[in-house]
């Protein structure tokens, strides 16, 4: 699913567990509740995509672009989420425990409860 175009698609529920969908275009996406554990998601266009309690635990994000999505109570243990864009996006009560923040923007961004506990934010 690399350079897949998959805007607006939902995909609640869906296991994409170890899917790799590296410069996909998920905008506007919803993936309410959906288990992309150990996903390759680098480079991903997640702009405005709606990934509530979604599972991403380990998965990669680096260099993705998640500018306004919606990630509120989503579980990101162990992402890898270098040179990420996470401008706008609603991290609200996430897990991002583990989790590698390294070179992300992290502007006007809610992370209210969120948790960081490990996470590395340089």
């Amino acid at each position: 699913l690399n350079d897949t175009n998959l805007q607006g698609v939902s995909l609640n529920n869906a296991d994409l567990s170890g899917a790799n969908l590296q410069n996909a275009d998920l905008t506007k996406a919803v993936l309410t509740m959906a288990n992309l554990t150990r996903a390759n998601l680098t480079g991903a266009k997640l702009i405005n995509a709606y990934l509530f309690t979604a599972n991403l635990d380990s998965a990669n994000l680096s260099n993705a672009n998640l500018t306004g999505a919606n990630l509120e109570n989503a579980n990101l243990r162990n992402a890898t989420l270098t040179n990420s864009d996470l401008s706008s996006a609603i991290l609200k009560n996430a897990n991002l425990t583990q989790a590698n923040l390294t070179g992300a923007i992290i502007r006007d961004t809610d992370l209210r409860g969120t948790g960081f506990s490990d996470s590395s934010l340089r």
